[in-house]
């Protein structure tokens, strides 16, 4: 009975170390900015074109971290995300961000741009950019 048991908890063991950690998302700008910190309500409005104060900066269209940053920062699918951009271009109010294909890129992005904003995992910030918001 005791080796039922301890081969019972040693496969749960393992079956919860080969589950994949979620990715911690965080909000970054310029290192020159003045911005320190910001609320995931304020950022989600330079994401979702209804505030121009800030230049966003998106993932590809096919990353991971683009689809589950749109649905933490706004409960939104990319579907909905891209109508709305649809929308705001097809009136002449405003354009998609710009879309890079790595965190690095849009690190690179956001180095040439002090008004911009982008998002990135966690793992990779260093000290070309500056973490105003980290999602939950």
């Amino acid at each position: 009975m005791m080796k039922k048991l301890a081969l019972v908890l040693w496969l749960i063991a393992g079956t919860l170390c080969a589950l994949p950690a979620s990715a911690q998302i965080v909000v970054v700008t310029n290192t020159a900015n003045q911005a320190s910190r910001m609320f995931s309500e304020q950022a989600a409005q330079f994401f979702l074109g209804k505030s121009n104060q800030f230049t966003p900066i998106d993932q590809a269209k096919e990353s991971p971290i683009r689809r589950d940053f749109y649905k933490k920062i706004a409960g939104k699918s990319l579907a909905q995300v891209e109508g709305g951009w649809a929308k705001i271009e097809f009136s002449g109010k405003g354009s998609a961000p710009k879309a890079y294909a790595s965190d690095a890129a849009v690190k690179k992005a956001v180095a040439a741009d002090p008004s911009s904003i982008a998002y990135i995992d966690k793992s990779s910030v260093d000290d070309t950019v500056k973490v105003l918001l980290t999602l939950p």
